[in-house]
């Protein structure tokens, strides 16, 4: 699997996983609540901040079809919450002094090259312009990292988006998504993570919409290096993403169960220095369960195996047996090499 780079973050093997708190527009068009949830984000420490540039009459019709999670026009919803560039400058400027990456979605081609304008480090795709491929292309022309969301989609339209964006930029993070609010466990799919690894031999993340962190973390272990996860103060903001997000000490939660995954990933089986500590209490040796004379030919009556595991390893019991004794053992006492001829 390849390397990236995101601003002074590196995305790949070997890196540590890169975690998104996707404030997304849960801000609510609010720009002093969005700088709380940097904030919250930041202190909690995520890697990176994200939140959504829309443009709406650039991106949709206005009487365009709406999801029933959303609860009303999405074309007004998003005009509620749109971000001016002045208001992006600001939140980026915000995140960077606070030493969190900015990172927004676009959904249009203004929207990109706002951001462009403003020096975002890479450019996150939402899994709605998986397939948009002119608007992908454009994206990839600016030269920055993206990170692409797949939910909706299948293998096919992945792999016939990532050939078509390889020609023109490599530096791409596949997430594997379900785009369902939120997604039950049975729908997340997470060995997906393993045969888009296969497939495209790029960085694969988790773009998870499901409930808590149990699913986040399982895709660590299955190699993900990159977690995004909606993410709010107050599940109980009004907006279609709060209810499917985490909460600043979930967020915590989260970034502490990565790197203890992320510990827990050794390759080598082998016995660590505390291990051999407890080895000794742990493992059984040959002792003597009689009184046995000097001159004795050691018989399997006279032996058997108890801890602690300091002397002769049990597994040596039968070269043990048939030995003469050197010098008197007393029942009950470890037996050693020196004791036997």
């Amino acid at each position: 699997m390849k390397t990236l780079n995101i601003g002074n973050r590196g995305i790949g093997t070997g890196k540590p996983v890169f975690v998104i708190a996707e404030i997304g527009i849960n801000h609510n068009g609010d720009i002093e609540l969005a700088k709380k949830m940097i904030d919250a984000a930041q202190k909690a420490g995520a890697s990176a901040v994200k939140f959504q540039t829309h443009i709406p009459e650039k991106e949709m019709l206005k009487n365009g079809f709406s999801a029933g999670y959303v609860g009303e026009s999405l074309f007004d919803l998003l005009k509620r919450v749109e971000l001016s560039k002045n208001d992006h400058l600001i939140l980026k400027e915000h995140a960077e002094k606070n030493c969190i990456i900015f990172l927004s979605t676009p959904f249009s081609r203004e929207a990109a090259d706002m951001l462009g304008e403003i020096g975002v480090h890479a450019f996150k795709v939402g899994s709605g312009e998986l397939t948009n491929i002119p608007l992908l292309k454009h994206i990839a022309s600016k030269g920055k990292p993206m990170i692409i969301s797949t939910g909706m989609s299948n293998l096919e339209e992945i792999r016939e988006t990532i050939e078509e964006l390889k020609k023109i930029n490599p530096k791409i993070v596949i997430l594997h998504c379900t785009s369902d609010y939120p997604t039950k466990y049975e729908n997340v799919n997470l060995k997906v993570i393993e045969t888009l690894q296969r497939e495209f031999e790029l960085p694969v993340g988790l773009s998870d919409h499901s409930a808590g962190i149990y699913t986040a973390l399982a895709a660590v272990a299955l190699g993900a290096c990159v977690i995004e996860k909606h993410f709010t103060l107050d599940r109980s903001l009004p907006g279609p993403d709060q209810s499917a997000s985490i909460n600043p000490t979930e967020l915590e939660e989260l970034v502490k169960g990565v790197k203890a995954v992320e510990k827990a990933l050794g390759e080598e089986k082998k016995v660590t220095e505390t291990e051999k500590e407890v080895q000794k209490m742990a493992r059984e040796s040959v002792v003597a369960v009689k009184e046995i004379r000097k001159g004795e030919k050691i018989d399997e009556d006279s032996v058997w195996v108890k801890r602690p595991g300091i002397g002769i390893p049990a597994k040596e019991l039968e070269k043990v047996i048939g030995k003469i004794a050197v010098r008197d053992i007393k029942k009950d006492s470890l037996i050693k090499w020196d004791d036997l001829e």
